[in-house]
């Protein structure tokens, strides 16, 4: 990669701000969705799209690939799709003199941007195969180690409703999404705009606004961004407490709750909320910053008992008990904001 821009909060805020324009001409509305995008993007962390068929999830992917120029590659997933088809394998060739050599012959994974749609219709054994490059971001094959390029985010997409077919991610690889965001069925408004925009003899375009130096230089900056002490400590009281033994533990985390969020929880709150603030226009993470990515940090950390599903109890609902329940401290206070 050829050498990194200067990066500072304002040319940050105003790259945001342009492939946010681009994605608006082609994505209708949407706004809290794109925004999870544009974070995960911004902070080189990989996103779950989960919705119905036809609200646009591939389509927003595909438009944020266009809107950064950077290399794009879309696996779809299928039952008989297998580790090699993702990863690539050793191919043996034969060279101009005769000789018989192994070559490695990378797959689709080797790209910047990773489109995997469907995620859920793979074989475990497949998905797996998402689990080292998603977390390493190397990947190996015939026992040697390959770095994937940078930056580097898988961003995957799933059906909720037609599930027979399909295979549940893993709480492993779950834990390796910095945000899990769902797609929201839009309002008749929009709907009538997602009508116009596709059914004439035109369709909308985005543009290229920043390439991959650019991104790298600004992902870096979002490590950057210093967070105050009482802000780390209550994203690690909201993980805390999503442990049905913690004492801090809200009710229904007690009773719905069997596992709890892991340290990777804090770390995408932090993290998330650095590039938050930035969007924002602040180079500094607040609480606030947190609670505004909590639903989309912890939702798919947590692992509900049956009787959560009994008793319509949602993943959200009890991060919402979490953000009532754990009060933030500020300068050295508890309780204050």
């Amino acid at each position: 990669m050829s050498e990194l821009p200067v990066m500072d909060p304002d040319r940050y805020a105003h790259f945001a701000q342009a492939i946010e324009g681009e994605i608006a001409k082609v994505i209708v509305g949407q706004r809290d969705l794109v925004r999870g995008v544009i974070i995960c993007l911004l902070s080189e962390g990989h996103a779950l799209l989960e919705g119905v068929p036809g609200l646009g999830k591939t389509q927003l992917l595909k438009t944020l690939s266009d809107a950064v120029s950077v290399e794009f590659s879309r696996v779809q997933f299928t039952p008989d799709l297998m580790p090699a088809d993702i990863v690539g394998t050793q191919v043996l060739e034969t060279d101009d003199a005769g000789n018989r050599n192994f070559s490695f012959r990378a797959g689709p994974v080797f790209a910047n941007l990773v489109l995997a749609d469907e995620v859920n219709r793979a074989t475990p054994k497949t998905q797996s195969a998402l689990l080292e490059a998603m977390q390493e971001r190397t990947v190996t094959v015939g026992g040697v180690s390959r770095p994937l390029p940078r930056p580097f985010l898988v961003m995957a997409t799933q059906n909720p409703l037609e599930m027979e077919g399909t295979y549940s991610l893993p709480e492993a690889q779950l834990d390796r999404f910095l945000f899990k965001l769902e797609v929201p069925l839009p309002p008749a408004e929009d709907l009538v705009t997602i009508l116009e925009r596709t059914t004439g003899q035109t369709s909308a375009t985005a543009s290229a606004v920043a390439d991959g130096p650019t991104l790298q230089a600004m992902i870096n900056l979002t490590r950057q961004v210093p967070v105050p002490a009482h802000v780390l400590r209550y994203a690690v009281d909201l993980v805390v407490a999503t442990h049905r033994t913690s004492d801090s533990a809200p009710q229904r985390v007690r009773d719905y709750v069997r596992f709890g969020s892991s340290p990777r929880g804090a770390q995408a709150l932090v993290l998330a909320g650095k590039a938050s603030a930035l969007l924002d226009g602040r180079p500094n993470v607040s609480a606030d910053d947190i609670k505004s990515v909590a639903r989309a940090a912890l939702r798919h950390r947590l692992v509900l008992g049956y009787e959560a599903i009994a008793a319509d109890v949602t993943a959200d609902a009890i991060v919402g008990d979490l953000l009532d329940s754990v009060a933030p401290a500020g300068a050295g206070i508890r309780g204050a904001d």
